[in-house]
Parts: structure tokens; C-alpha cells; sequence
């Protein structure tokens, strides 16, 4: 475990007990961190904090008050976190504008955009007081292209923007801000919606380069990543994790995508 890439360090994630924030948790922890699981589902928290040998604690990210909270008690009972993955967030069913009512778009801001805010500046100003630290923010390729989710992308699009505003206003004192773009992703919330019929798997799959959806591995490899020293020269980009859906959507204009060529496996490798 010394020799892991992030042997020491000590990882917060919100949103940690499920999908995208459990799969960060459970590889920050394989690389040697000490994980500090926050969730507003404090039971689901604790199981996994059990299992991985880290601590658990209840959060709501739309409160500043409980992130200010929850930042003090990390420092207290596991010492300073060296990195924070602002994870927590809702999703938005795909509707007409005039159909979305307030409530709902209150909702998606709260979480996804101010809850973001939230978490990072409450970890993030003590990072910056103590001169280091690695903030990566979940935003999403919702936030780059347009889609019929009204509050959601406006709300991805928002975190993008932050995460760049904080990476210059901290990195004089060494915190580093990058946020990762998943694309569709197999996250227990989008899998609801598959099994409810509302999304069709063979177009989120169809309409990527790779010709697949992500796993939330793959979001947490990212992260990783961004957060290790070997991207120590890395301050506010946004990486999207896609499968390459942005860089394939345009070409159904012209019709189906490039079949494979020669002899490739479903999973894209060769026999």
C-alpha cells in the first residue's frame, strides 16, 4: 500500500455512497487514500465507509453551514483532506421547458450547481490556507453540449465555469480545481431510467466513437488521476470521459458511424 500513487493522502467525496462517488471512493482507497465518505444518505455512507475502512459523514451539499460542518470534522477525525471530489448531484428528467415547474429546477440548481459551490469552497479555502490540495468537481458533457435537460446542463455548465474560476483564485496557493465531464454513464440512477424504458440503451451506446457506454470505473480513473501527482501541472481543464459521444454526434449527419475494421470484439479489442 506505501507504494500506491495516493498512499497518505486523505480523499473526501460527496455523493460517495452511490454510482459515480462510490466507485471515486473505492478506487481513491485501493490507491492508498484514506476516504471520508459523504453522503445525505448517511446509512449507505456508513456501509461503504465500513467496507473501505474510512469514515462516514451525513451531508446535505445545499447547505453551506453543513459543508462548513463536515469540512471541520474530516480535519478533526482523519486530518487535513488533500483531496476533494465534489460528486453529490440529482438528475433531471428529459422535458419540454414549459412542462419543467420551479420546484424542480430549485432542485437540480440546489444540488448540482450551489451544492458543488458549496463543498468546494468549504474544503477548498482550507486547502488554500495550508498551501495544497486537489479539488475535482463531477460535471458533465451535459454542461458542453445542448440537450433537453433545462436545469440540469445550465447546471453542468455552471460547474465547468467554477472550476476554472477557483483553479486561478487558489493556485498561487497550490490547490489545483479540475472537473471531469462523465458522458452516459451506467450510474444506478441512469440504469432506473433504462429499466423504466425512458432511455434506450442502443442509442446512448450507438451514438459514442467507442460504441459504448462508461462505467463509473471509468469516471473514477479520471479522478484518480487528476488528483495524483502525476497531473501536478494540471489545474482547470475539463475532462470529458465520454467514450467520445462529443466528437462522434456530429457525424450522424452524414449517417451511421465507421463500422470496425478487421477482426474486434465487442469490448473494442482484437481476436
Amino acid at each position: 500500500m506505501s507504494n500506491t500513487p495516493l498512499s497518505g493522502r486523505i480523499a473526501a467525496v460527496t455523493g460517495g455512497a452511490s454510482g459515480i462517488g462510490a466507485a471515486c471512493c473505492r478506487m481513491l482507497a485501493e490507491r492508498g487514500a484514506r476516504v471520508a465518505v459523504l453522503d445525505i444518505d448517511e446509512a449507505r455512507a456508513a456501509a461503504l465507509a465500513d467496507e473501505l475502512k474510512g469514515s462516514a459523514f451525513a451531508l446535505d451539499v445545499g447547505r453551506m453551514d453543513m459543508n462548513e460542518a463536515a469540512a471541520a470534522e474530516v480535519e478533526a477525525m482523519l486530518g487535513a483532506p488533500d483531496i476533494l471530489v465534489a460528486c453529490a448531484g440529482v438528475l433531471q428528467r428529459p422535458l419540454r421547458a414549459e412542462a419543467l415547474d420551479e420546484v424542480e429546477v430549485e432542485r437540480v440548481i440546489r444540488v448540482d450547481q450551489i451544492g458543488t459551490w458549496n463543498s468546494a469552497v468549504a474544503f477548498g479555502r482550507r486547502m488554500a490556507m495550508r498551501g495544497r490540495g486537489s479539488i475535482i468537481t463531477i460535471a458533465s458533457i451535459a454542461g458542453i453540449r445542448s440537450m433537453p435537460l433545462h436545469a440540469y446542463s445550465p447546471a453542468k455548465a455552471a460547474v465547468i465555469e467554477m472550476t476554472r474560476c477557483l483553479a486561478t483564485e487558489w493556485g498561487r496557493s497550490g490547490v489545483r480545481v479540475n472537473a471531469v465531464s462523465p458522458g452516459f454513464t451506467r450510474t444506478p440512477g441512469l440504469q432506473a431510467q433504462i429499466d423504466r424504458g425512458e432511455r434506450d440503451v442502443s442509442r446512448l451506446e450507438g451514438t459514442s466513437a467507442l460504441g459504448r457506454m462508461v462505467t463509473p470505473e471509468d469516471i473514477a480513473e479520471a479522478v484518480c488521476f487528476l488528483a495524483s501527482d502525476a497531473a501536478g501541472a494540471i489545474t482547470g481543464i475539463n475532462l470529458p470521459v465520454d467514450a467520445g459521444w462529443l466528437v462522434a454526434g456530429s457525424w450522424s449527419t452524414y449517417g451511421e458511424l465507421p463500422g470496425p475494421r478487421g477482426n474486434v470484439t465487442a469490448e473494442g479489442g482484437g481476436v
